[in-house]
């Protein structure tokens, strides 16, 4: 059994997480984290990971990048993995993630789902292969609640992509450019709107053919999933990053 802590207990993406556990044997929520108490929880609850004294095998974060240095403050002191879902994180809080798994098992991703991490390797393919004789851009959608923009699957999906193109250039407002654009630019579209859960779209435009790669997430319990399998996965595994290659490999 996998006991867990879940950071952002009462958001939606909380609410599906609970839901999966609910369906499993091997795991189960022991406590949550949230500025808000969730309504009707059979677990501990605490405002901050500073208030927070509960045992448990694992974290899981679909949270706030604010709330990341206490996160990780808890999970080092207690010795806990951490899967992070959440998005939005700069520079300086990317290194602070990569610098705690030198001490803690740390799985990291954009996105949880299997689909999206194996449209990724498909556009790292077809990248290879068209070089830089097609054009590459990145469409993605979400609802009108999200908070950061682009996606950090889009973000995922142009560093696949860039890792087989030299000197890519990511270009997010092309309004702010007057000029043809460059062979070795992705672009980076964002769509905010009504409740759509998340669409990527990759498309390589060459000349006189256009090939489109796209995954739609039709509910949030496909993250959730992912979450889940990740952190039963992570329990008891040595410091260090992990991700979703990781876990398909041990498939």
């Amino acid at each position: 059994m996998t006991d867990i802590i879940l950071s952002g207990c009462s958001g939606k993406m909380g609410a599906s997480i609970i839901a999966c556990t609910k369906s499993r044997t091997d795991c189960k929520i022991a406590a949550g984290v949230d500025l808000v108490e969730p309504k009707d929880a059979d677990f501990s609850y605490a405002e901050s990971f500073d208030r927070l004294n509960a045992s448990a095998d694992v974290i899981i974060d679909f949270s706030n990048p604010d709330v990341l240095d206490s996160m990780l403050a808890y999970a080092i002191k207690n010795k806990l993995p951490c899967v992070i879902c959440t998005t939005g994180y700069n520079d300086e809080q990317k290194n602070k993630i990569h610098e705690a798994s030198e001490s803690i098992p740390v799985f990291y991703s954009g996105n949880m789902s299997l689909g999206i991490n194996l449209i990724i390797e498909l556009a790292k393919k077809a990248a290879s292969v068209f070089g830089e004789d097609f054009d590459v851009e990145i469409v993605e959608q979400h609802h009108n609640q999200k908070l950061d923009a682009p996606s950090g699957t889009a973000l995922m999906i142009a560093d696949a992509v860039s890792e087989v193109r030299s000197e890519s250039e990511y270009i997010y407002d092309r309004h702010a450019y007057r000029r043809k654009r460059n062979k070795n630019e992705i672009g980076i579209h964002s769509v905010r709107g009504g409740n759509i859960v998340g669409e990527h779209e990759i498309i390589f435009a060459g000349t006189d053919e256009i090939l489109k790669i796209s995954h739609s997430a039709r509910s949030k319990t496909v993250f959730a999933v992912g979450a889940v399998n990740a952190a039963v996965f992570l329990k008891g595994k040595a410091p260090g990053m992990y991700d979703m290659s990781d876990l398909l490999a041990s498939k």
